[in-house]
């Protein structure tokens, strides 16, 4: 199979890797130069432009930043709609909003082009190992089509047609939504415990052995109990994907009180200057307002 691949950072290049490593013909493109190089060096073709390297391909991927990021790739001067040809498939593999996922899928429509909106869970750990989580919509013979490089990229298991175009997008916002939000009140709770006299590696034992388990939980073990802030899903990130559930809720008028608390959480995290640190640095914050933090060596 042609593809193409736009967008080589933490997750990008990760995915691209399977790839190139099981034979597909790959031309990638980055903004960084530096990006690119272990890339060819691994077999795939080096593209001058976003256009460049979806020229003739069955199948273009992005995996960028944000909503901004991905249009201007897609629609921008120079971009993939520019170069994609008639009957091929496009993915995105970044969280967006619904919006820009129908946007893109409807545009590229009149070009003959199917989109789909592709997130993917599971981290840069789970990009590396192949096994990420992908939340699938837009049209299911787009999705049919697609399935044996998305099953390269993700657990065969875990790569889910979600339904129409934005669908798998919605899903992405409501997962991570989730998941931010029981980081900040893992935080409370932990420092709740460790005031109290307990060993965070204690408490992580026996919620991990209760009900209270949760797999953001586990994301701790060798990340924050161990003081870790290595971004596996980097703060920045996960705030704008917050950011992306709680602007949805109130473009539908939904009230969501506590999601718009974690939603200034991340925000405060921002503005410490802790955007480039895994996701679980916010917890940091109740740290501070707590007087303790959730260490095993102190």
């Amino acid at each position: 199979m042609k593809i193409g691949f736009v967008g080589l950072g933490r997750m990008g290049g990760r995915m691209a890797r399977h790839l190139i490593s099981a034979g597909h013909q790959v031309r990638v493109y980055d903004m960084r130069p530096e990006a690119i190089a272990p890339m060819v060096a691994l077999g795939a073709e080096a593209a001058s432009s976003p256009a460049d390297a979806a020229r003739g391909a069955d199948l273009a991927f992005t995996s960028l930043p944000g909503p901004a990021d991905v249009m201007d790739a897609v629609m921008g001067e120079g971009g993939i709609a520019a170069g994609l040809p008639k009957g091929a498939v496009f993915a995105d593999l970044s969280t967006v909003s619904p919006e820009t996922s129908r946007e893109l899928h409807e545009t590229l429509l009149k070009q003959g082009i199917n989109a789909l909106d592709c997130p993917v869970s599971g981290g840069t750990k789970g990009a590396a190992a192949g096994n990420l989580c992908i939340m699938v919509g837009g049209d299911k013979e787009a999705f049919d089509r697609a399935r044996p490089a998305l099953d390269l990229i993700g657990d065969p298991q875990k790569v889910l047609y979600c339904g129409p175009a934005g669908a798998g997008t919605v899903c992405k916002i409501v997962n991570n939504l989730i998941g931010m939000s029981v980081r900040v009140v893992l935080a409370e709770a932990f420092t709740m415990g460790v005031k109290a006299g307990v060993s965070p590696s204690t408490i992580f034992e026996a919620v991990a052995k209760s009900s209270g388990d949760t797999a953001a939980m586990r994301q701790w073990k060798g990340g924050l109990l161990e003081r870790n802030f290595e971004p596996g899903f980097a703060l920045e990130l996960a705030a704008k994907d917050v950011r992306l559930a709680t602007d949805l809720a109130r473009r539908m008028r939904l009230p969501m009180a506590l999601s718009n608390y974690v939603d200034q959480q991340f925000i405060e995290a921002l503005e410490r200057g802790w955007g480039g640190e895994d996701s679980v640095a916010v917890v940091k914050l109740q740290e501070e307002r707590a007087g303790v933090e959730i260490d095993d060596s102190l």
